[in-house]
């Protein structure tokens, strides 16, 4: 028997712009612009009006999922539906009362709420009057909000984050054109990042002014770790400079307020280094996360670039690496991605080893696979092995970074319900508990059985 710490979190995630739909929200987010002007980028033309219709249906929802066992469940507040005007930080009352029930319902089933405040959704007039995350004038209506969910939510909900996968932020938006608005500018792409640091970092400060009893906050990153290709020593550096602009670029900052020192030189070499004073470093020294949720679902493997790094054209963090697929290995062939659970030990080693051994949780973690009927049987329930297998092979591997003493509290899969996930729409379903978009009908899978003797025995058998 593996047997996981006591109070072990044991539960899952999804985001507010992925799972309420769009339901009496004033304001678009960039997502839901997006799907206004190009709804053919978006998989079979589904958008985020309807999602998996949270909005209206919470209190099914989740005590469906609190009879998996799910103990807690992160999910988001949205900026553009809780806000009613973005520079005054004024409320929506309807907004207030839905997450107002969404957290009381959550406690009321037994569960934990972790909130996040950032899941890809600016809102999109934020970006049309000031360039998003771009400005820090954006930055410091941002912390205005996270402040309003502190007072209105605090006195319940005891876990926050500042934001997830910034990273993606930087490279959707700004690199490799897969999130509006789709800009290539590697200079704008390393000022965003820098940008989405500070913002977490005043959030934090916000959130410890008011010294709420019992809470605490962190932050949400894909941490993915890097493999070089082999021992040579061109490998060796590509994947250093992987590792610190995928990686460090926010967990250093994160948990010990400052960025690494390799990553500012090369910046700086390049000429594309972030516009920051004296007085934001002070900001990020001495607002530091208390635990970090982490996002894993595939390894980074990288090779030296077949082209060199000082070669002409716009500057990308990836002209120092290239993609390297490793001969041999597992692959979710729906998604394309790699599986590798044993990077979740290395992960678990490197933040006790090298981040103070920070308290941490796996805050997404799964496989998404199309075309899920398929596998359903006589009676209607979807039999995903795979999905279960994927579980607790990831499952066993945390277990031995927890047992060589990685201070890991949680494990939440991606996701409770299959959710709406941005231009591959329903394509790829990740949840425990699938979702039938045309009549919003959901029905627990098998995994979602077995998770719940998981969570009972709160471990794995063997």
């Amino acid at each position: 028997m593996k047997t996981f710490p006591n109070n072990f979190w044991w539960g899952a995630a999804t985001s507010g712009p992925q799972s309420e739909g769009r339901f009496n929200k004033k304001h678009a987010n960039v997502f839901d612009y997006h799907f206004e002007i190009e709804p053919e980028k978006f998989h079979n033309q589904v958008g985020p009006d309807v999602a998996s219709n949270f909005y209206n249906s919470y209190k099914e929802d989740i005590h469906m999922m609190r009879s998996i066992g799910m103990n807690s469940l992160r999910t988001s507040i949205q900026w553009s539906r809780l806000i009613d005007d973005l520079e005054t930080n004024t409320v929506n009352q309807d907004a207030v009362d839905f997450y107002n029930n969404v957290i009381d319902t959550m406690l009321a089933e037994g569960m934990t709420p972790v909130m996040n405040l950032h899941h890809f959704d600016l809102p999109v007039e934020l970006y049309d009057k000031y360039g998003g995350w771009e400005s820090k004038k954006v930055v410091e209506l941002y912390v205005g909000f996270a402040e309003k969910c502190f007072e209105l939510f605090g006195d319940r909900v005891k876990f926050w984050a500042t934001h997830n996968e910034p990273m993606v932020v930087v490279e959707g938006e700004y690199l490799f054109q897969f999130h509006y608005p789709n800009i290539v500018n590697g200079k704008k792409a390393v000022q965003v990042a820098y940008n989405l640091n500070l913002a977490s970092a005043k959030a934090i400060h916000a959130f410890r002014k008011l010294n709420i009893a019992d809470a605490q906050i962190g932050t949400i990153l894909n941490l993915t770790p890097t493999y070089a290709a082999s021992d040579a020593p061109e490998d060796q550096e590509a994947a250093r400079i992987a590792e610190l602009w995928n990686n460090k670029m926010f967990l250093e900052p994160a948990v010990y307020g400052h960025f690494p020192a390799e990553l500012e030189e090369l910046l700086t070499k390049d000429k594309v280094l972030w516009e920051t004073s004296d007085e934001e470093k002070e900001i990020l020294k001495n607002n530091t996360v208390d635990f970090l949720g982490v996002n894993f679902y595939h390894p980074n493997r990288v090779k030296a670039p077949d082209v060199a790094p000082n070669s002409v054209g716009e500057w990308m963090p990836d002209r120092y690496y290239d993609a390297y697929d490793m001969p041999g290995r597992r692959v979710n062939l729906d998604r394309g991605w790699e599986i590798y659970p044993k990077a979740l030990y290395d992960i678990a080693v490197n933040i006790k080893e090298n981040y103070k051994n920070i308290p941490w949780y796996v805050s997404e973690n799964g496989m998404g696979v199309s075309n899920e009927e398929r596998f359903k049987n006589s009676a209607g329930m979807i039999e995903d092995d795979y999905r279960i297998e994927f579980v607790q092979e990831h499952l066993d591997w945390l277990h031995k970074g927890i047992e060589e003493g990685s201070n890991c509290f949680g494990y939440h899969m991606w996701t409770p319900i299959d959710c709406w996930s941005w231009l591959n729409s329903y394509k790829n379903r990740y949840g425990f508990i699938s979702n039938n978009i045309h009549t919003q009908i959901k029905t627990i899978k098998k995994s979602g059985y077995w998770f719940k003797e998981v969570t009972e025995r709160n471990g794995l058998e063997g």
